[in-house]
């Protein structure tokens, strides 16, 4: 009974969002496994926020390889896990992005979405993917509090424009059947206050009971 009840919960959204907390404060409050995005430890990020257009090929290559081993691991695990950032967002959103900004190749860009496409025909897709829906003025502070050196030069239209791929990309995924919960970050502080957390954590519950009667 309980493999009929392992989930999958992505948690998504834009830089400084708080996808990363978010994912900490969930898993500990169910006991779930959480899957963190690499990012201390990313070899390109602080080379690509100086050079986009030099670095964005490498940086997203980078994020893909390591997402899909999380994501093969997530397929594997026994039981319930959630991710921070899914691997759908690393060619909607950034590669997007940045292949519109003119600072991918259209030849780089195609080289990767037909590797994540050969990936991700693989993995197992999110059963619920928690989207963190933000103003741009919101991001800005959240960024500058985490004090991250290499984040502080974060054009403010790169994130706007991000923003944006994300709504875009949300509407798609609600055609291609994907289960979305949009959490608006707007007056909510869902790390202080109990409330604000208590909406995203029984979005989960009720995820886990709808699989619950299913299994019945």
């Amino acid at each position: 009974m309980a493999e009929d009840r392992k989930l999958y919960v992505a948690i998504a959204g834009n830089i400084g969002v708080g996808k990363t907390t978010l994912t900490r404060m969930l898993s500990e409050k169910l006991g779930w496994k959480a899957y963190y995005e690499k990012v201390v430890d990313n070899p390109y990020l602080s080379d690509f926020y100086g050079d986009m257009e030099r670095w964005s090929f490498h940086l997203q290559v980078f994020f893909l390889s390591n997402r899909f081993i999380s994501q093969k691991e997530i397929t594997e695990w026994p039981a319930s896990c959630i991710q921070d950032r899914s691997i759908y967002e690393d060619v909607e959103i950034f590669a997007h992005t940045l292949h519109k900004q003119g600072n991918m190749t259209d030849r780089d860009h195609k080289n990767y979405s037909e590797l994540f496409a050969v990936m991700a025909s693989y993995l197992r897709k999110p059963d619920l993917i928690l989207y963190l829906r933000s103003s741009i003025d919101e991001l800005v502070d959240h960024i500058k509090k985490r004090g991250r050196d290499y984040e502080q030069t974060i054009d403010i239209n790169y994130l706007a424009e991000l923003n944006q791929a994300y709504e875009d990309w949300i509407e798609r995924a609600k055609k291609e059947n994907f289960n979305i919960f949009i959490y608006d970050m707007n007056n909510r502080d869902f790390e202080h206050n109990e409330e604000d957390f208590k909406i995203l954590y029984d979005s989960i519950r009720d995820l886990e009971k709808q699989t619950w009667l299913k299994g019945v």
